[in-house]
């Protein structure tokens, strides 16, 4: 198999796929569904590296199965919730300042400022899965990759219950303006995170036993790790509910910012 042409053509369908998309938010003048292609385009990723192999084994499979459970759920999860809520904030806040300051057009920010940036961040985190179905052949699963499985199947069920319990708490009016610290949100201030955190460093260990192009492909989770830590993820968001959840330092001072732990006791007085 030419490893680097089938990522090639990986690589044009995501091209293809964003710039389609690119098209409807233009239409539309909206692009807060790129988080759903988030998650979506890595099962796509996945299923097209799945496509190209002859006689797949049990690596294989388990290594699309996993991406695609992933990505389907908080695709969909994620898809629903921009349906119902409609334009993200955040996104609003970046276009906004491409128009209104630099004078770009809103096709031209929506491309700059949101799908032509997704794309190698997309490409680059979905490579464990990429490179491990592309490699693995008709192998079986090792010791490491059923490890690895274990880990992934966690974190997607942690994120699952996380999202849930959230959705949960936002459709109870009386919970407005309040700040969720119960179920797994006691014990860790972003269980969703988390979950992706564990979701995709268990993908990357299920693969690494096909070969060295996975092991430096770990640079995929290393880079979601970092946004969800310290970049996009749990900062930016923080950023924002401090200022409007009165509440929201006590439930810092006494809750984990991202492993799970059990709850920090408070001193009073």
């Amino acid at each position: 198999m030419n490893l680097l042409g089938a990522l090639g053509l990986n690589f044009g369908l995501l091209v293809v796929i964003m710039l389609i998309l690119w098209l409807i938010s233009v239409r539309i003048k909206d692009v807060s569904f790129i988080d759903a292609f988030w998650a979506y385009g890595m099962a796509i990723m996945a299923s097209a590296s799945f496509l190209q192999i002859q006689n797949p084994g049990s690596l294989a499979y388990t290594i699309w199965a996993l991406t695609a459970l992933w990505g389907v759920r908080l695709g969909t999860h994620l898809f629903l919730r921009w349906r119902k809520e409609g334009m993200d904030p955040r996104y609003k806040k970046i276009l906004g300042k491409a128009t209104d300051k630099q004078g770009m057009s809103f096709a031209k920010a929506a491309l700059l400022r949101a799908w032509a940036l997704q794309i190698p961040l997309l490409f680059i985190v979905c490579l464990p899965a990429q490179l491990g179905i592309l490699l693995a052949g008709s192998d079986g699963l090792s010791t490491v990759s059923i490890i690895g499985a274990v880990i992934a199947l966690i974190g997607i069920g942690f994120e699952t219950i996380g999202d849930m319990q959230l959705k949960a708490f936002k459709s109870d009016p009386e919970s407005k303006g309040k700040v969720l610290d119960s179920g797994l949100w006691k014990y860790t201030r972003h269980p969703n995170y988390f979950g992706d955190f564990c979701a995709w460093w268990g993908i990357w260990l299920v693969a690494s036993p096909a070969g060295w192009p996975v092991w430096i492909a770990a640079v995929g989770p290393l880079f979601l790790s970092f946004t969800l830590m310290k970049w996009s993820g749990a900062p930016l968001l923080e950023k924002s509910l401090k200022k409007n959840r009165p509440d929201y330092a006590d439930y810092i001072e006494r809750t984990s910012g991202f492993f799970p732990m059990p709850p920090r006791k408070i001193a009073k007085g």
